[in-house]
Order: structure tokens, then sequence, then C-alpha cells
């Protein structure tokens, strides 16, 4: 899995748009699956559980390495669950990112509008795989349904999509 932080930028220039994926550590399966989804598509991602370069045991170390996904990358998804709202990284990671990337969040099945912090109910938010996609296709400046039939993104009302157990479908 490539991730944007392993690019040399001498070597390998910015190029394109690359998603920040900020998550609660409890919630780093369903943000895994989310990660994996846009790279699919052909979207880069900078997903800190693909940084190898990470000292989980030095704070110091974790700043680094999420200051300096966050400089690489153009959007930052921020996975909303009932841990996110307890998260003391992820208000951290976001108002680092306020400035310098088009924030957006994306709750999971679990989160209602009405819980999220004010400091969130001024990003766009994605409910489901629906809007996930549309987000997808937009980044890249591509037709929703030319991702679909290219299968990079599967079409949210697809039988058995893989992101059916933790975001609504239809929204």
């Amino acid at each position: 899995m490539a991730n944007r932080y392993y690019l040399n930028e001498e070597k390998y220039p910015r190029y394109g748009n690359c998603v920040f994926i900020s998550h609660q550590r409890n919630d780093k399966e369903i943000a895994k699956t989310i990660a994996n989804y846009i790279y699919r598509s052909g979207l880069d991602i900078y997903f800190d559980e693909y940084d190898m370069s990470i000292d989980r045991d030095d704070p110091q170390s974790v700043v680094n390495a999420i200051k300096n996904g966050i400089r690489r990358s153009t959007h930052m998804l921020c996975i909303l669950s009932q841990n996110a709202l307890q998260s003391k990284w992820m208000p951290w990671e976001i108002g680092y990112g306020y400035e310098r990337l088009q924030v957006a969040g994306i709750t999971v099945k679990e989160i209602s509008k009405g819980v999220l912090p004010e400091y969130l109910q001024i990003v766009p938010i994605l409910r489901g795989t629906r809007s996930l996609n549309t987000f997808i296709a937009n980044t890249m400046g591509r037709i929703e349904k030319s991702l679909i039939d290219e299968q990079k993104i599967y079409s949210a009302s697809m039988m058995s999509h893989p992101l059916d157990s933790i975001l609504d479908w239809s929204l």
C-alpha cells in the first residue's frame, strides 16, 4: 500500500491530490477499510497506520509524522465515530490542517449529525457510501460513473459493498 509519506519529494515531486485519513486509534480497522477504498480508486492517501517511521511510544515522533503527512496532503477526511468524539489527537490534526487542506468528515453508522462538535459543523460531512463516492470523484476531477465502470469504486447500491458494515449506503 502506497502512502504519501514514503514519497521522496526530490525524487517524486508532489503530484495530484492526497487524502489524509484522520481517525481515532480505536477506529483503525474502520479507517483502514475506508483508506484502502479511497486508495483503490486511484487517490493517494496518507494513513498513519502505514507509516513505519512513527515510534508510537514517542509523542514527538507522532507529531512530526502527522505534520509531515498533513503538509503532503491536499484533503483531510476525518472518520467520525463515538471514539473520535473523545479523541485528543483528532481536534489537533484538524486544527493543524484546517488552513492547509480541504477538510471533510465522514460519519460511521452510529453517529448522527446532532452530536458533532461545533468545530466539525463547519466542514462538509459525508454521511455514507454514496457521498464518499461523490467526494472521491470530485477530488479526482472525475465522473463517478466512469470510476464505477472502471471498477475503481463500487456503486453505493451494490449488494455486498465493502463499506456496508461501517457506512450507510444510501447517503
